[in-house]
């Protein structure tokens, strides 16, 4: 059975995850790839799978890997989201060092900031705008950047090289070798400004974060910052962008939050759960056989967490196609679970917060252009994002 993850529809999309579910929490099927996977579509299987000790990352899994060249392939996969234990807790432990809670929190003053210039400028541009291109994007990107010490001037670049770069799959292998070794090669000469002259910048404090004696290498150094810049952003401007259609398409829960500004944080869990930014994660290898939900893993085999249809599975949570601000539980997996767990998963939930409660404060009557017509998902194997969305101010 072959089964494309690209659809243009989102709601497409998320009846093509349910028909496969309908079948049960495991199907067996060939990627638009060509590779053969086992999708885990259920709830309680990806928690278990993903915390099982026999579920790893395989050293093959990344990106057109036949045909681009080791030196590539090492300054973009040294990082902890695709390494596996010991070197992943080492990586995360460095990691973690420079990320802290307190750098993230720190931030919010400044993404208010953006926030509100973007706001101003949406209001300056008249009455119709793209959210993505006025708000949804700039909004994170400038935020990442700003956070790692990359100037200004080269942001603009960094939207084409990083949607090619976690889109790899929907890209021509000389594409992605062109925006990697762009991206990596611009992150190298970052790293040697930044040795010569520190900042109070993430970047800098991962060039001098250490565990003893330890610390991170070049290639492990370009390989986060990568990850950051393609993946950092990308994510949350899926969150900003998919929050708002879900929330124009649901009045109600709209003008519950609008009344109650307190359910902000419940509402963003909510739509992480109900349209996440992630349609699936990177896929994973069994190195043992499992036997689970009725069916058998063997070693070798790949394993794709298709998190979309896990975090609707009626089993796990009522009225799961409904948009509900006031859920009392809401666990769901937009973030991962297990020792890969989104790391800036904190920051994701920062901006999204500011992000969707500036925009209603401002513009109270928002609105969508099109409420009729289901705007277009780009097309991607992992991400789950709208390419755009007109709304009136």
């Amino acid at each position: 059975m072959t089964q494309p993850f690209i659809v243009s529809s989102g709601i497409a999309r998320h009846q093509g995850f349910a028909e496969l579910a309908a079948k049960g929490p495991l199907t067996h099927l060939t990627l638009f790839t060509g590779v053969p996977v086992w999708l885990v579509t259920g709830y309680a299987e990806t928690r278990s799978l993903l915390a099982h000790p026999d579920v790893v990352r395989s050293p093959m899994d990344g990106p057109h890997r036949d045909q681009i060249t080791a030196g590539l392939v090492n300054a973009t996969e040294q990082h902890m989201l695709v390494v596996n234990p010991p070197d992943h807790t080492r990586l995360r432990k460095l990691v973690t060092a420079a990320f802290t809670r307190r750098r993230i929190e720190g931030l919010e003053p400044r993404i208010r900031e953006i926030a509100a210039g973007l706001l101003d400028e949406m209001a300056a541009a008249g009455d119709g705008v793209d959210l993505v291109d006025a708000y949804s994007y700039p909004l994170p990107i400038t935020v990442i950047c700003e956070l790692i010490g990359i100037p200004m001037r080269d942001r603009e670049e960094f939207r084409r090289w990083s949607s090619v770069a976690v889109n790899a799959t929907v890209h021509t292998p000389d594409e992605y070798i062109e925006a990697a070794g762009a991206m990596v090669g611009f992150i190298r000469d970052l790293i040697e400004e930044k040795r010569g002259a520190p900042a109070d910048d993430l970047l800098s404090a991962l060039i001098e974060a250490r565990d003893g004696s330890d610390r991170l290498t070049e290639d492990e150094l370009t390989s986060m910052i990568f990850l950051l810049l393609a993946a950092g952003h990308e994510t949350t401007v899926n969150l900003i962008t998919n929050g708002v259609h879900a929330l124009l398409r649901y009045p109600d829960q709209l003008a519950l939050l609008k009344a109650e500004p307190e359910r902000l944080p419940a509402a963003v869990e909510e739509i992480l759960r109900y349209d996440g930014p992630l349609q699936a994660a990177i896929p994973y290898v069994a190195q043992a056989p499992i036997e689970i939900a009725g069916s058998r893993i063997e070693a070798g085999e790949v394993i794709v967490f298709a998190l979309l249809p896990a975090n609707r599975d009626g089993r796990k949570t009522d009225r799961p196609d409904e948009l509900d601000i006031t859920r009392p539980e809401n666990a769901h997996l937009a973030f991962g679970h297990g020792i890969h767990h989104c790391l800036g998963a904190p920051l994701a939930r920062l901006e999204g917060r500011i992000a969707l409660g500036m925009l209603f404060d401002r513009f109270p009557n928002l609105r969508l252009a099109a409420p009729q017509q289901d705007p277009d998902r780009a097309a991607s194997l992992l991400m789950n994002g709208i390419r755009e969305l007109p709304v009136l101010l």
